[in-house]
């Protein structure tokens, strides 16, 4: 007796890639930079390590779209990589600039539980990565991994921190926060309805 359901194995890609060779080097110099900004107490390195951070994370999709290396392994290894970098840099920046706290007790939840877990939900459905899950559901995919969605997500906060306007970052994450929460119900009710649940 198997304990495993016999199903068509789904193909992950393989996992030496172009692509996944720059998330790996992003996310090892950016969470370096960041733990010596931390300790530096440096504004400086922390700017250079998001610098870093969102450079390799488009140099990565790049690289994987224009080489066809898009994998199901590389959208997974990306999206743990930018939870290891956000939280590192995170960190480093309530460490430099305390008064970010507030909004990274709603950001930072955000983006490493929930998003993380409507992030890793491709994985239900037949698809590369989250950039592909307007296949699945359009208008998950618009609030959530659309081009401008993935700005806000991240950047819009970090954004408006940068700029010293806290209120306005605030308001974004909660906002984010919302948009995810409303995000996971219809994922939760996608599964349902696609016997993926």
């Amino acid at each position: 007796m198997t304990l495993v359901e016999a199903r068509p194995a789904v193909h992950v890609g393989p996992f030496l890639t172009v692509p996944n060779g720059i998330t790996v080097v992003r996310t090892v110099a950016a969470v370096t930079a960041g733990l010596a900004a931390l300790v530096a107490g440096s504004m400086t390195l922390l700017v250079v390590a998001y610098g870093i951070y969102w450079l390799g994370d488009m140099l990565d999709g790049l690289a994987a779209r224009r080489l066809g290396q898009e994998t199901r392994a590389g959208a997974v290894l990306d999206i743990v990589s930018d939870r290891a970098c956000t939280a590192v840099l995170c960190v480093g920046l309530i460490a430099l600039v305390p008064g970010v706290a507030v909004v990274a007790s709603v950001f930072l939840p955000s983006f490493m539980v929930l998003d993380t877990m409507l992030s890793l939900a491709f994985l239900c459905w037949p698809v590369i990565s989250p950039n592909d899950f307007h296949v699945v559901d359009r208008r998950v995919w618009v609030l959530n991994w659309s081009p401008v969605a993935k700005a806000v997500n991240t950047a819009g906060v970090v954004g408006a921190v940068a700029l010293g306007q806290y209120r306005v970052a605030l308001a974004v994450a909660i906002a984010v926060l919302v948009v995810k929460l409303w995000s996971a119900v219809r994922v939760a009710g996608l599964l349902r309805r696609d016997g993926r649940a």
